[in-house]
């Protein structure tokens, strides 16, 4: 190779996957009722994924390690997200459910290797005390907060507060578990 073929590889530019190209993160989703039939709700921390301070809130969700089964995936991300283990299972979506992140967002989220989510969403049933809930320290303090405020909301309301690109997800959730908000 030439001095001048050798300028010209260091040089050429990088070809980045196209966005459409690119695969699903698998990931799962939870929908904790508590016993008066309300969902748990966090308002997240700054993060790639999380560009709009508007919508903030969503629901636990979490990427599922290689190997680990969504119900399994499921109850870790819960406990590192929210502390939370008292729980009964009470439902899960059949199918998994998908969206993708705006372009620009996809390149900074998960080193761009993904262009979206696809998620296996499960309903719950939180049956321990609200003392059991630390988003400050969750996991016992082994983990990373993601949410910097948690409440109590009527299932109806969930897909009007998260950022709009997960909104499709939201309704189809709040449709199939609208049925476990009655206390």
């Amino acid at each position: 190779m030439s001095k001048h073929e050798k300028h010209e590889a260091k040089h050429e530019p990088r070809h980045e996957p196209r966005h459409d190209a690119l695969a699903y993160r698998p990931c799962v989703g939870l929908c904790v009722f508590n016993p008066a039939g309300r969902v748990f709700l966090g308002q997240r921390l700054k993060g790639p994924e999380h560009v709009d301070a508007t919508y903030s809130w969503q629901l636990p969700q979490g990427g599922i390690d290689p190997g680990e089964e969504p119900f399994e995936a499921a109850l870790r991300e819960l406990y590192e997200e929210t502390s939370i283990r008292s729980v009964t299972r009470l439902a899960e979506v059949e199918d998994w459910l998908t969206y993708d992140l705006p372009g620009r967002v996809a390149k900074d989220a998960w080193k761009g290797r993904f262009r979206g989510q696809t998620q296996k969403w499960f309903a719950l049933r939180f049956t321990g005390s609200e003392a059991e809930i630390d988003i400050a320290q969750p996991g016992g303090g082994g983990h990373k907060p993601e949410f910097s405020a948690w409440r109590w909301e009527d299932i109806d309301r969930v897909a009007d507060l998260v950022i709009p690109f997960k909104r499709d997800v939201y309704v189809r959730v709040v449709k199939e578990f609208r049925r476990f908000a009655a206390a």
